[in-house]
């Protein structure tokens, strides 16, 4: 019984497939829209997609061209294709504002935009988009059905944005002790940080770390510029400490703030 039955879905496949090579090499383009509808509802969408490319010209302003562009894009997403498929559904809502479609092809086309936004290390151009993407379907459709998975995407994106202006701050850090010109540089990019994410997971190491390199710079400062800097310090030691007083972080600063407060008694002693 399994033998006839794995059979018939030998013959089915060599069919089907027979049919879509008939289909790729004929001139009638309906004998294609059919064949490719098909092999779309059959989740085969390498083989739509093909057959949908060389007839998408032809359909243009026939009333099956709203179909067809949205079975179009849809296999570039299902394919994987997301550079192609945000393109393309884009250009099916732009096309069809009123299609029952248009909501979901917009949702597909940010989520595609979405699905090319890499891991936090990397370049983050594509998450930059992808919430651009994400911010214009919530103002078009702010009842949407797809609300909440757009949320999750919209936290996903932003906190990947979070860690990396984070690392990124936290490099120069590292980098600075090798060079201490970078101290300054990790400075800035944790104030900046801290006030473009003043809500972050990461406030409390961004403090530490704007405390630290501040702490390195000043104790290592030429003596005109000495005195200024410990103050600085000194300011973050006391902006830290005032939120994270428990911190695991805490002794190591309340260490930095002795050393910066002795430094300090010099300037007074010398007065």
């Amino acid at each position: 019984m399994k033998n006839i039955f794995y059979t018939f879905l030998l013959v089915l496949s060599l069919t089907s497939c027979s049919e879509f090579q008939k289909a790729l090499k004929s001139e009638d383009i309906a004998e294609k829209f059919r064949v490719g509808t098909e092999l779309y509802e059959q989740g085969k969408y390498g083989k739509a997609n093909r057959l949908f490319a060389q007839i998408m010209p032809q359909y243009r302003g026939k009333p099956q061209a709203e179909k067809l562009t949205y079975m179009y894009a849809k296999t570039y997403y299902e394919m994987g294709d997301y550079h192609l498929s945000g393109y393309q559904f884009e250009r099916f809502e732009t096309a069809y504002p009123r299609s029952e479609k248009a909501e979901e092809a917009s949702f597909l086309s940010a989520r595609s935009y979405y699905m090319l936004s890499p891991v936090y290390s990397k370049e983050q151009k594509e998450t930059v988009q992808a919430l651009d993407k994400l911010q214009i379907f919530l103002s078009k459709y702010p009842d949407s059905e797809y609300l909440p998975e757009v949320n999750t995407m919209v936290k996903e994106l932003d906190y990947k944005l979070e860690r990396k202006a984070f690392e990124i701050a936290k490099q120069y850090n590292q980098i600075a002790y090798y060079d201490a010109s970078d101290y300054e540089a990790a400075i800035k990019s944790f104030d900046n940080f801290l006030l473009e994410y003043p809500g972050s997971t990461f406030r409390e190491e961004a403090m530490f770390y704007r405390l630290d390199s501040a702490h390195r710079l000043a104790v290592n400062s030429m003596q005109y510029k000495k005195e200024a800097r410990l103050l600085t310090a000194q300011g973050y030691y006391n902006s830290f400490i005032k939120y994270y007083s428990d911190s695991k972080f805490a002794e190591q600063a309340t260490k930095m703030n002795d050393e910066l407060t002795a430094e300090l008694n010099k300037f007074e002693t010398k007065s």
